[in-house]
């Protein structure tokens, strides 16, 4: 499945030179924003350079990626990295990454001008060889009432136990000599969840992880994602995520089964507890069915496939 990462890490920390910062990207024209906003960073005594790899069968972002590149004066290379699977187009990006540190971000998101500074800021601090920032939604004025109340667009760090558990590519800093020939899965390049397991992985391997709090970047909430439908879809596929990193780690299928269906119980008690807030009601309907999709990967249903349509 996948390669084992590097498993010596060095918690010194050392000067931050060079940061190759990837991006993936799939017939998004925001692609152009993101990379202006990149060109905003303050870069203090180290260099960047910006790697884009399009997933789309063909070169169909090419022609706005580079005229981003020219027209910001990025020091970028673009990489056609077809299959419509999201892991494939990720490991282009390791691939073609060269500098000790590597950064992801999404393409439909947006930098603030302190965002890898403070990602890196927060490295030196900790020694972490993974190092997660916050992504914050940005709600049009148009959104119903509850769904900035409720905020389940933004992306948070995973903690169980006070620590970090799996992880995302949204934004986040790492160390390359960390990653060794460890690679995304494409089994889950479709699905999502790559990146859960690719730093659970990591986890594994005993790579320490930090949040830099204020390591912001901004993600505009599409009309087509401004749902409940759509937030219950995608906590369920988180879920089946989990459950399958639950059973590769020898939980058995009847005890996270089990668990599930306690857990699902719950939320739903709480829904109804809170049936007066109109965030806090949908805000446990939407955690009921990420443990739904636990119970779903416990039973051997397939993975839901969001992504590559």
């Amino acid at each position: 499945m996948q390669n084992s990462a590097i498993n010596l890490v060095s918690t010194q920390p050392d000067a931050v030179q060079d940061v190759d910062v990837c991006v993936c990207t799939f017939r998004r024209p925001q692609v152009a924003d993101l990379l202006a906003s990149l060109a905003g960073l303050q870069t203090p005594g180290w260099r960047m350079r910006v790697i884009v790899a399009d997933n789309d069968d063909t070169p169909s972002g090419r022609e706005t990626v580079e005229k981003a590149f020219a027209a910001h004066g990025l020091d970028g290379r673009y990489i056609h990295a077809p299959a419509r699977n999201i892991s494939v187009a990720r490991n282009a990006c390791l691939n073609a990454a060269t500098a000790p540190w590597l950064a992801f971000i999404d393409d439909d998101e947006t930098a603030r001008p302190d965002w890898l500074a403070e990602l890196i800021a927060r490295r030196d601090e900790t020694g972490a060889g993974v190092v997660f920032g916050r992504v914050e939604a940005v709600y049009a004025e148009n959104a119903p009432a509850w769904m900035p109340a409720a905020d389940l667009h933004s992306t948070p760090p995973p903690i169980r136990n006070g620590e970090i558990v799996g992880g995302y590519t949204c934004n986040v800093l790492i160390r390359r000599a960390d990653v060794g020939a460890l690679r995304f899965d494409p089994a889950f390049g479709r699905s999502g969840g790559e990146d859960t397991t690719f730093f659970a992985h990591l986890q594994r391997c005993g790579v320490p992880m930090a949040f830099a709090e204020h390591a912001v970047v901004d993600e505009p909430v599409p009309e087509s994602r401004s749902s409940l439908n759509w937030l219950k879809t995608r906590a369920f596929r988180a879920g089946q995520t989990w459950g399958l990193l639950e059973l590769r780690n020898g939980k058995s299928k009847a005890t996270l089964t089990v668990m599930s269906m306690v857990k699902v119980a719950i939320c739903l008690g709480m829904a109804g507890f809170s049936f007066w807030s109109q965030a806090g009601w949908r805000r446990a309907i939407v955690r009921s069915r990420l443990h739904a999709g636990v119970m779903a990967a416990a039973t051997g249903k397939a993975p839901l496939e969001l992504y590559g349509a």
